[in-house]
């Protein structure tokens, strides 16, 4: 052997992979997801801004005044201004006439009607939010919102017309039962995870479509959920005996599904914050290899975490059955809040008190969408094209940035 080969190094093969272990992405969080779901929260508030400036384009597109005026813009400039004020002025007002204070009414009552249905939306969206929220703070994407909203709809409905309770046993005993469904639905996406690393963002959704169809299948059998004599896929209306009382009469609609919603954003934000087993979730959440290392059962910890999240989601539900949609059970009683959540937990940047002014918000752009159309003939779905441009912007954080010229965050 030369003096040359004997200076050089040893090189030590490293083991190979054991191909029975599952494949583990500690970094899932880093770099652009962990920013879209804990980053900045300017970010969040801009993204707001601009999906609100692409709507009023929008808006203006659909105003035949200042279309009109688009011929004639180089002759006379000020019509086409005052015609663009005029639409955007008049559009946002009347969204705010229908989400917050209407003031073409008279009465007090009257005029705070349309928040008292800000606050009635905004509950299944907080609760449902809250349900998505945590398990993205564990790491985990609950895209099964609408499945569990489903089944525990189903279940607390199910205890409504099918026991004779009095009230303060039956309502209660309604709620948990829709509670325990939603989080036994999310339960098996968190098993499959931890026993066999299934993907849970593939479990979630395939398991919305086996909720619906169970739905589905219970109300048009009678003997199940179906109402007697009837055709069509929904069960009987909920007896008084089950339906959230109102908070403040007959005249508005809030209901106590909203407390509810503010307890469990106390709830959860204790749970994070102020807790061992919060503390799992975040560690979990940050890294699943880091946790493991430091004697943390990750398995268990998926699990968990998606039946406390399911168990959130499963309020929602509740609430819908139970306070907003007694007239029966249907197949649309979720009415696309187990999506919108989604959209409310990543505004709210996974954090119970941010998910709780999404949900507000969300809450008031619903209420007042119906007031935007009817006065000025804007079409309701311009409001959804504003919550999808919403997760479009928080989704591309970069983007957001470039747009404001705001400095990048620093890592870690």
């Amino acid at each position: 052997m030369s003096a040359n080969d004997e200076t050089q190094p040893t090189s030590v093969e490293e083991p190979a992979p054991d191909p029975k272990e599952p494949r583990r992405d500690p970094g899932r969080f880093n770099g652009v997801l962990r920013e879209i779901v804990v980053g900045n929260a300017l970010v969040s508030v801009l993204s707001v801004v601009l999906a609100v400036v692409v709507g009023s384009l929008m808006i203006l597109l659909t105003d035949e005044n200042v279309r009109d005026t688009v011929g004639y813009i180089g002759a006379r400039p000020g019509d086409f201004l005052s015609a663009v004020w005029t639409s955007i002025s008049d559009a946002y007002s009347a969204l705010f006439r229908g989400a917050i204070y209407n003031t073409n009414v008279e009465g007090f009552e009257g005029r705070i009607k349309p928040l008292t249905e800000t606050l009635k939306f905004s509950a299944p969206l907080i609760l449902a939010g809250l349900g998505v929220g945590l398990a993205f703070r564990a790491g985990l994407f609950n895209i099964g919102g609408r499945g569990q909203m489903l089944l525990a709809g189903a279940a607390a409905g199910w205890v409504g017309i099918g026991m004779d309770l009095p009230l303060v046993l039956h309502l209660p005993l309604a709620v948990l039962a829709g509670a325990l469904a939603g989080a036994l639905w999310a339960g098996i996406a968190g098993f499959l995870k931890a026993q066999s690393g299934a993907h849970e963002v593939i479990v979630t959704i395939m398991l919305n479509y086996v909720g619906y169809y169970l739905v589905f299948y219970a109300l048009s059998k009678q003997g199940l959920l179906q109402a007697p004599g009837s055709l069509n896929p929904k069960s009987k209306p909920m007896p008084e005996s089950v339906i959230l009382p109102k908070l403040l009469g007959d005249r508005f609609n809030l209901h106590l599904g909203f407390v509810i919603a503010l307890v469990a954003v106390g709830v959860v934000w204790w749970l994070l914050n102020k807790s061992a087993m919060g503390f799992r979730f975040r560690a979990v959440g940050e890294n699943p290899d880091a946790a493991r290392a430091s004697g943390i059962d990750v398995g268990r910890t998926y699990i968990t975490v998606m039946l406390i999240a399911g168990g959130l989601v499963g309020l929602a539900g509740a609430n819908q059955i139970l306070g907003t949609a007694t007239s029966g059970i249907t197949v649309d009683l979720d009415a696309g809040i187990g999506f919108d959540a989604i959209t409310v937990a990543l505004l709210g940047r996974s954090r119970p008190l941010g998910i709780l002014a999404a949900g507000l918000l969300f809450g008031g752009l619903k209420a007042g969408s119906f007031s935007m159309a009817a006065a000025e003939g804007i079409p309701v779905e311009i409001v959804l094209v504003i919550q999808s441009l919403i997760v479009l912007f928080i989704a591309a954080p970069p983007l957001v940035r470039a747009i404001f010229r705001l400095p990048k965050e620093a890592t870690a």
